[in-house]
């Protein structure tokens, strides 16, 4: 028991002593390229296990923003075009009104703006470019997006079906 105790105070001491040299390695390209605070970046994209043992850390930082924001383009993507969704999906689209679909289609539009320069930042490596990216997707998701699509997701989850149908009882066969 007291070896587990041990082994996991190592972890934490370990973790610590990583998340607090990348804040020490985050801190220095802040300012330079006036990306926000490290813990709302965090708070947002989860960028606490990136490895700062890199000669590329805005990069690595961008890569995990752009893998989050990937994550949530593929969810839009099956709410706006379910073909391929889990079935489980169906019933809760019908949640959804017109005006919803627009606010999704117009945040599928924003954010898939930002796989093509994913691509080009692969491709074509420039410090000052992937702070700028980081620094545009905090400000996007940060403010507007964020608040819509949690809008959203809370009439998904607890909203009444708009193509409800009232049965009788009557037999269907």
């Amino acid at each position: 028991m007291e070896k587990t105790k041990e082994k996991n105070k190592s972890i934490r001491d370990e973790f610590c002593s990583d998340i607090n040299e990348l804040k020490i390695e985050y801190n220095k390209i802040k300012d330079k390229y006036e990306l926000p605070e490290f813990s709302e970046l965090n708070k947002l994209f989860d960028i606490e296990d990136v490895d700062v043992e890199t000669e590329f850390l805005l990069r690595k930082i961008r890569r995990t923003v752009s893998d989050r924001i990937a994550g949530y383009i593929r969810f839009v993507e099956i709410i706006l075009n379910p073909s391929n969704a889990p079935i489980f999906f169906y019933k809760l689209i019908r949640k959804l009104d017109n005006t919803d679909k627009e606010i999704l289609t117009n945040i599928y539009e924003t954010i898939g703006k930002f796989e093509f320069e994913v691509i080009e930042l692969d491709l074509d490596y420039s410090e000052k470019n992937e702070g700028d990216f980081i620094k545009r997707a905090y400000n996007i998701f940060n403010d507007d997006l964020r608040t819509k699509l949690l809008k959203i997701l809370k009439k998904l989850e607890t909203g009444e079906d708009n193509n409800k149908k009232e049965t009788n009882g009557s037999y269907f066969g």
